[in-house]
């Protein structure tokens, strides 16, 4: 699995441990100050002794080039950040959809909406449900009820449930 952090910062991290075992640090000891695995060090000091520094450099990620660059993704946050009415919709609720429809119109780039769903995760959103309450809600008289009417009750039914049991 791939450790965390950008191309830039693993790079500084192997870079770092070169210099550790300059230093004639341990191969052990600086996996476990660098949180790296011991068979990575030793896989970095084989590349460095190969190569130089440039052994130490990140390799390009395999796989297709995504279809949405950093810029492009930037843009489409912000436009989700607006919101699903200023894109034209009748309701506040994007659907995977309407992102990909969204993504059509501003970029020309098809998406299939299960696949948007792995964009957005990318990007480091989540899933939202929004909550289900009423229109004509009153969360003032909810709050009344709740300090005022639930702790009278509550009581008369503890009342109520020791006087009958031990009646």
């Amino acid at each position: 699995m791939r450790p965390q952090g950008s191309a830039q910062q693993l790079e500084r991290r192997r870079r770092q441990a070169i210099q550790l075992l300059r230093q004639r640090k341990s191969v052990s000891a600086i996996a476990r100050l660098l949180a790296a695995s011991k068979s990575s060090i030793v896989r970095w000091r084989e590349a460095y002794k190969k190569q130089g520094i440039k052994g130490l450099r990140p390799k390009p990620t395999p796989g297709r080039p995504p279809r949405l660059n950093r810029v492009q993704k930037a843009r489409l946050a912000k436009y989700l950040l607006k919101g699903p009415l200023w894109a034209g919709y009748s309701t506040d609720l994007w659907t995977l959809e309407r992102i990909a429809t969204l993504i059509e119109k501003r970029f020309h780039v098809t998406y299939h909406p299960n696949h948007v769903w792995r964009l957005l995760l990318n990007m480091g959103w989540s899933c939202q449900k929004p909550e289900r309450r009423a229109l004509q809600r009153d969360e003032e008289a909810i709050a009344g009820w709740v300090r005022n009417e639930w702790p009278r009750i509550k009581k008369n039914r503890t009342t109520w449930r020791s006087s009958h049991i031990h009646g």
